[in-house]
């Protein structure tokens, strides 16, 4: 008996290949065969409740079933198929999506590197696929790129915006438009795209008149895509103003002390001036991110009062949403005649909300939290071995959960933070640690090539490569497609750098860059047991890896193909 695995865009292609694994290995004890060539297929499978569109099944028997099953008990799955897949007498239909849709899209990640790019490609892949034209926006660290036009805009049928930040996007007001995160856009593409087509709602800006639909998008912004706003306006000062302060420690620790000497301007430069506007940043678009242009100043401000007060990056992620918070409410909820109008955005709302964040910080917030950010810089500088040892393995551990995901950011905006207090240790594990997964599935592929088709040995160069640049996102392609297997070695061996880094003492001045920082002398210091941190976790992630992963059979290779 010949068998076809239908191909299925429901399902994930890693929880496919599973099945098809798992079909195969037990296949040959009931003297099965699976087969590429549906005229030869005497059963076809299908991991999904319908056919799959534009593939014609007519006289052909065809079993649903749902890959977890096959997976599970994959025995009495084949019987199943055997005995009850039914004539099937479906003819061929018009694709949902056989329309021409002209489609814009933007892209943007806190970071603005890795999730950015790698969305796009995903999105003007499927829609390559399908036969749409596609335009993609990319809004990275270098800016704008790809930038739209109103020409193009007039024109588009749909407008998708994948964003993990608060992104401008009032020059797409009255064009239907669906949000999502770049991370669904890069691993489930098709289904946002489906979903795009069925629930975009027509886009008004907040400043005009706000529909039913807008309001709904507004309330799906959580706190923590606001705070993620707030991280990505910050990291370029961090990053400038850290390299600036570890190149004047290059002359020498009180070099800087010398007025008009080169180290003092580059002191001035980062540790004076970058650093110190990077709590007054996050607090600034922290709240530009809940309120847009009403909440930059009473957010700017407050984070000034957060730095002033000793408060630090919680003080300043505080003031952020105070002051956003309090200028979106003034703005909606304040009625004013018609002729007054015009200044609620100039006067009355930056003075109140201004007013109000201010007077909090100094008066009921500022000494409260200056008071926990000094217990938590002091706790972190003179915590014992042991519990360093544990919050590394723990940021490590977290970096390397979901590959530039929720967990991931959450660990890395917490070493950032803590820059402001000028405590770097945690930083040094954070990112020698986010360099494991993409480095860890490099060495794999080296070192089992057997078990990898060569496509996925390419991906492996790719992805060692990102991970030398700290893009975490460089083993997504792995952890797609074998997550119980990828996951827990990574998360081993980011585990293991970041206990070794907190246990070497290791600190990081640059909260990006990867080994690349390591060229600017100053950036970091004991930098042989940084790359012993990271080189043990790597090898410990890789061969794990290499030894646990399942060699992929020619025959299920071809079958994962399709179905992807």
């Amino acid at each position: 008996m010949k068998i076809l695995i239908a191909p299925s865009h429901q399902q994930g292609p890693a929880i496919c290949w599973l099945a098809i694994d798992a079909l195969k290995n037990v296949s040959a004890l009931q003297n099965i065969t699976f087969t590429e060539q549906l005229t030869d297929a005497d059963i076809v499978i299908c991991f999904d409740t319908q056919l799959p569109e534009n593939f014609n099944c007519s006289d052909k028997k065809v079993y649903f079933g749902h890959p977890d099953v096959a997976v599970r008990q994959p025995a009495e799955f084949l019987s199943s198929a055997i005995n009850e897949a039914t004539l099937c007498e479906q003819k061929i239909t018009e694709p949902q999506h056989a329309k021409a849709y002209s489609v814009l899209a933007v892209t943007a990640c806190p970071t603005g590197v890795a999730h950015t790019y790698m969305s796009a490609e995903a999105l003007e892949a499927e829609a390559k696929k399908r036969g749409w034209n596609i335009k993609v926006e990319t809004r990275g660290s270098v800016g704008v790129g790809n930038e739209i036009t109103p020409e193009e805009i007039a024109q588009a049928d749909l407008v998708i915006v994948a964003a993990d930040i608060e992104v401008n996007v009032d020059k797409f007001s009255g064009k239907p438009m669906y949000r999502t995160s770049t991370s669904a856009a890069l691993k489930k593409t098709a289904q946002e795209m489906d979903r795009a087509v069925e629930e975009a709602n027509i886009f008004t800006p907040q400043s005009g008149k706000t529909s039913a639909q807008t309001s709904r998008s507004t309330e799906k912004r959580g706190v923590y895509k606001h705070l993620l706003t707030g991280v990505s306006y910050m990291l370029p000062m961090v990053v400038a103003g850290g390299l600036c302060t570890a190149l004047s420690f290059a002359f020498g620790l009180d070099a800087s002390n010398v007025e008009g000497s080169l180290a003092w301007a580059l002191s001035l430069i980062g540790g004076q001036t970058a650093l110190a506007l990077m709590v007054p940043v996050l607090s600034g678009y922290i709240a530009y991110s809940i309120a847009d242009r009403t909440g930059l100043t009473p957010g700017l401000v407050g984070g000034v009062l957060a730095t002033t007060l000793g408060a630090g990056f919680l003080g300043g992620i505080i003031s952020g949403f105070l002051a956003g918070y309090s200028a979106h409410f003034i703005s909606t909820r304040l009625k004013l005649p018609q002729t007054m109008e015009a200044l609620k955005p100039i006067l009355i709302v930056p003075l109140i909300s201004t007013l109000f964040t201010g007077l909090a910080m100094i008066y009921v917030i500022g000494h409260p939290v200056a008071w926990l950010m000094d217990w938590l810089t002091n706790w972190l500088n003179t915590m014992g071995t042991t519990n360093a040892v544990i919050l590394g393995a723990i940021l490590g551990a977290m970096m390397c959960t979901d590959m530039g995901g929720p967990v991931n950011k959450a660990a890395y905006a917490f070493g950032v933070g803590l820059l402001s207090s000028q405590t770097y240790a945690p930083m040094a594990a954070i990112m020698a640690a986010g360099m494991v997964p993409p480095l860890a599935m490099g060495v794999a592929t080296l070192l089992a090539r057997h078990k990898f088709v060569p496509a996925e040995r390419e991906a492996g160069k790719a992805s060692f490569v990102l991970g030398l640049c700290f893009i975490s996102e460089g083993a997504i392609p792995f952890a797609a497609k074998d997550p119980i297997r990828v996951l827990p070695t990574c998360i081993i061996g980011g585990a293991i750098t970041g206990a070794l880094s907190m246990y070497f003492g290791i600190q990081l001045m640059a909260p990006h860059g990867g080994l690349f920082v390591l060229l600017i002398p100053g950036a970091i210091n004991h930098v042989l047991m940084y790359l012993f941190a990271i080189v043990a976790g790597t090898v410990v992630s890789g061969v794990l890896y290499a030894i646990v992963k399942k060699a992929t059979p020619k025959e299920a290779q071809q079958e994962m193909a399709s179905i992807a």
